[in-house]
């Protein structure tokens, strides 16, 4: 059976890990060489260990990435150019994250409700694929299964795991590599 629609594959970078309260700092996704990114300025502090992850920092009203300032957006205004992105494509529209289910699905619909932009996202986007259960499920033999130990598995290279970009780049490569069929995807889908 073919796919239908377009699978999009997207990442957060946030202020923190608790997806009741963390703040988007980076907007990225990437589908077919087409890439969307948006920085965001925060309205509260990044945590120690989100900078150790993503390497964001914000001081004096300003979002840094590796110390170096950058160009940020309104999350209001983000989210609707993300939407318009993901109208682009051939529709019913996926999004894919490693982990949507725990962490990037759950902090993307909250920030879409508290802005009042979920009902337009869902006129764009049917579902979400988590590629960490994924993973587990065409590879159980396989540990860890994070994203930048799989990449460089299958597809044997390093990546910038701190850029939100070369993430959902580097995610799309590896489920094209991995070329699950209908019924793997659909088990690892959560449908809006």
């Amino acid at each position: 059976m073919a796919r239908q629609g377009t699978i999009v594959f997207f990442q957060l970078e946030t202020t923190g890990f608790d997806t009741t309260s963390c703040h988007i700092v980076q907007l990225a996704a990437s589908c077919k060489n087409t890439i969307f990114n948006r920085h965001i300025l925060p309205h509260i502090p990044i945590g120690r260990r989100a900078t150790e992850v993503n390497s964001f920092t914000f001081r004096y009203g300003q979002l840094f990435l590796h110390e170096e300032p950058v160009s940020t957006m309104t999350l209001y205004y983000s989210l609707t150019t993300f939407i318009n992105y993901l109208g682009s494509f051939p529709g019913p529209v996926l999004l894919a994250a490693h982990s949507s289910r725990r962490f990037h699905g759950r902090v993307l619909m909250r920030v879409l409700k508290k802005c009042s932009l979920f009902e337009l996202f869902k006129k764009v986007v049917s579902g979400f694929v988590d590629t960490l259960p994924l993973s587990k499920k065409l590879y159980p033999q396989l540990k860890p299964c994070n994203l930048q130990h799989l990449v460089q598995h299958f597809l044997r290279r390093q990546y910038n795991a701190h850029n939100a970009v070369e993430k959902a780049k580097q995610l799309e490569e590896l489920f094209n590599y991995w070329d699950p069929d209908n019924d793997d995807i659909e088990d690892v889908t959560d449908w809006i």
